[in-house]
């Protein structure tokens, strides 16, 4: 390779290491803000859980915890509406396919009813011949509670209709910023605990009465898992893209590397060779 292609290339990736740097410390910067904007959720939504799941017992039957058989199921699947995030999109993408020719093959007769957030799983999905019955996009700049309690408050009024048996979400459960773990979370029917928790009181006075309280507190509990699941969803992006610009960078600067010692190679010999004519010329 000539020496002006080698400086060439230099300088490409050298430009390309800078942006992907910057990238990083981007999404450096968004993955904070989204731990914080979901660690400030957590106290409220583990109150909420441990109150909703003492007043339902083990023993409750209502319109949202309505165990059948699965005919009809909804799934939803989080992506990112960018890319340069590593796979994070593609796992997504890949285990809807998979849930929907899985369902599918177990019951000809099953319906799966498909919506997705974010731009990435929407324009995947539809391409790939999925019919897509909602979708909400925005999602990792700018939580929306409304839009996604809209959605949630939807799947309720379906489920309670019959015209679904079940819907779970698909999306990546951060445990750390170096593991996303992707997940098939229930949202309906509503999970009842399966024995008490011995941490939370039980000798709470109820007013006007059980059945009331729970008929407001049940679907906030499902609104706020399917917003957590979304800010879950979120943090996973940011901490994916963070690790593919951390390891675009360092294959960046390795080859970067490379093509310096090749540079100096190349020039060192050109000036060897220069040096031996121009002696070669003196001797003569």
């Amino acid at each position: 390779m000539p020496l002006k292609e080698i400086k060439h290339r230099i300088n490409s990736v050298s430009s390309i290491l800078k942006t992907t740097a910057a990238m990083k410390m981007v999404s450096s910067a968004k993955l904070h803000k989204a731990q914080n904007t979901a660690n400030g959720m957590l106290p409220y939504a583990d109150a909420l859980r441990r109150v909703t799941d003492a007043l339902l017992g083990t023993d409750y039957a209502g319109p949202l915890s309505d165990s059948r058989p699965v005919r009809r199921t909804t799934l939803v699947a989080f992506a990112s509406d960018s890319s340069l995030c590593g796979v994070f999109n593609a796992n997504v993408i890949r285990e809807t396919l998979h849930t929907i020719d899985r369902l599918r093959a177990a019951s000809p007769e099953a319906e799966v009813s498909l919506y997705t957030i974010g731009r990435k799983a929407y324009e995947a999905l539809a391409k790939s011949g999925c019919t897509v019955r909602g979708h909400l996009e925005g999602m990792a700049m700018h939580p929306d509670y409304d839009a996604v309690a809209a959605l949630a408050d939807d799947f309720m009024r379906q489920f309670i209709a019959h015209q679904t048996d079940r819907v779970e979400l698909i999306y990546h459960h951060f445990k750390s910023t170096g593991t996303q773990l992707l997940v098939h979370d229930p949202l309906l029917p509503l999970a009842l605990p399966t024995h008490a928790d011995a941490s939370t009181p039980t000798d709470y006075l109820v007013e006007p009465s059980r059945q009331e309280l729970l008929e407001a507190l049940i679907p906030k509990t499902i609104r706020l898992k399917l917003y957590a699941a979304v800010l879950d969803s979120n943090t996973s992006e940011h901490a994916a893209r963070m690790l593919a610009m951390q390891t675009a960078s360092e294959n960046a600067d390795q080859l970067i590397n490379s093509l310096t010692v090749a540079y100096n190679k190349q020039r060192q010999q050109a000036i060897t060779t220069e040096l031996l004519d121009i002696a070669s010329g003196t001797n003569n």
